[in-house]
Parts: C-alpha cells; structure tokens; sequence
C-alpha cells in the first residue's frame, strides 16, 4: 500500500466531475488500499478518487473516531445517494484538500447510499450522523463540488486565498 499525494485547492481536478468504474479490475483494488491507507494517514475519515488525482467515481471512508474503536473501513464505488431526510444537520466539515479549514455545512440528517462493492456486488445502507455528513461530502467531491461551495463568497474567497498562499509555501519546500 502508498500513501498518495493528496491535491490542495485549489486545483482544476478538483472541480472536475468524474467517471463511474466500469469494472472492479486490480488497479480499482489496489487504489481502494491506497485511498485507504492515505486517509488513515492524514489522517481523516473520507476521501474522493479526485483527491489523489484519479478521476474516478469512488470514495472511502471510516467515520469511528474514538481511540478504542475497531477501524470500519468502506469502500463505494459510484456511489450515488438515493434517498435523503428531509430532517438536516449542520456539522463543522474539513477537508483534506483543504486543511486547517472548517465551516459549518448543512445537509440532509440521513442519506440512504446505493453503491458497488470491492466484489463488484450493489450495496445500499442508510447512513445517520457523521457518516451521513461525510458520504455526502466524499460524493460531492465526485460531482466537482467542495464543502467551501456551500459558503458565502466572501468567506469562500478568504479560504481560497490561505489555500493559494499554502500551495505557494510548499512549493519553496
């Protein structure tokens, strides 16, 4: 398994809708343990294909955060949500293309996901809580859309701008 190098907005790959996964081949397998192993690195709880510069229609994610909890590692492949609450949460959303940034986002409360499986079998679940929050996140980044897109400009802007002047400083090394 590699760690991958995770883009920062912002970067045009980011804004880009991706392709769905025709089939689940070796290559998907190996960049499902890739994503995995670079989330957990980061560390977070979701990641999109597009943030390691695959522009493909899957995310993983594990959302059990507490110390002592078993890792629930998932993997959804063109996920695509298929129901949602009418019910909404706001929750303080990061973003690993974004670091160091919150801001309260609100969505729907519950989402129910219909997606393909590492063993190319359809799944579908419904997700409350966090896990809602975060596949509707991961799934936005499939559609070219980030958490900061659901902000005023103003402070869209001023986030863009620390983004522009981190990519900058890496850059320098």
């Amino acid at each position: 398994m590699t760690v991958r190098n995770i883009l920062i907005h912002p970067d045009p790959r980011l804004k880009k809708v991706t392709d769905p996964v025709a089939s689940v081949s070796d290559d998907i397998r190996r960049l499902a343990d890739d994503m995995l192993e670079t989330m957990y690195d980061a560390p977070g709880i979701g990641l999109a294909a597009p943030q390691v510069a695959k522009m493909l229609r899957m995310i993983v994610m594990d959302c059990e955060k507490e110390e002592d909890a078993t890792p629930a590692p998932m993997v959804l492949i063109n996920p695509q949500v298929v129901w949602s609450s009418d019910e909404r949460s706001v929750y303080d959303e990061g973003c690993l293309s974004i670091p160091d940034q919150y801001a309260e986002v609100e969505r729907p409360a519950e989402v129910e996901v219909e997606w393909m499986s590492l063993d190319g079998k359809t799944q579908r679940e419904k997700f409350d809580g966090l896990w809602a929050t975060c596949v509707q996140h991961e799934i936005d980044h499939l559609d070219g859309k980030l958490f900061i897109d659901y902000l005023k400009p103003l402070k869209r802007q001023m986030i863009t701008r620390k983004m522009q002047k981190l990519k900058r400083e890496m850059a320098r090394g």
